[in-house]
């Protein structure tokens, strides 16, 4: 068994497609627009497979915490990029252009190597090897 995807309501949808395609390689599949219930997303597909699917509905109620602290529910995304260099090199990357950076690099006391950074709409992402 595996995951097939995880989805993500979003404020901005095009704003957040660019994000993942630009800092994570991923490749959009073509907008779906439901008209009847004003909802629109994207299939995002990682280079091993993993999918992500982006929501946007406005009547969709933001989420309580904004500022990536925790909550109830699903808190973070892992991204896998295959060595503790190339967590540097994005972590680096993703702070220089602005975007917040909650934790690390570091070592965890379970023994992963990750920072933790929030999307361009507050969503927790794990960076790891």
């Amino acid at each position: 068994m595996k995951i097939e995807h995880v989805a993500i309501w979003t404020k901005d949808i095009e704003n957040m497609r660019a994000f993942y395609e630009n800092y994570f390689a991923a490749k959009s599949g073509n907008k779906y627009r439901n008209s009847k219930k004003n909802f629109e997303s994207y299939f995002l597909t990682f280079h091993d497979g993993a999918r992500l699917e982006l929501m946007a509905n406005p009547d969709v109620k933001k989420r309580p915490v904004a500022d990536g602290g925790n909550h109830i529910g699903l808190i973070h995304m892992a991204m896998s990029l295959g060595s503790k260099k190339k967590v540097d090199e994005l972590t680096v990357k993703l702070h220089n252009d602005g975007y917040p950076l909650l934790d690390g690099p570091r070592t965890t006391g379970d023994g992963y190597y990750e920072s933790v950074i929030l999307d361009p709409e507050g969503n927790r992402l794990e960076l790891t090897i």
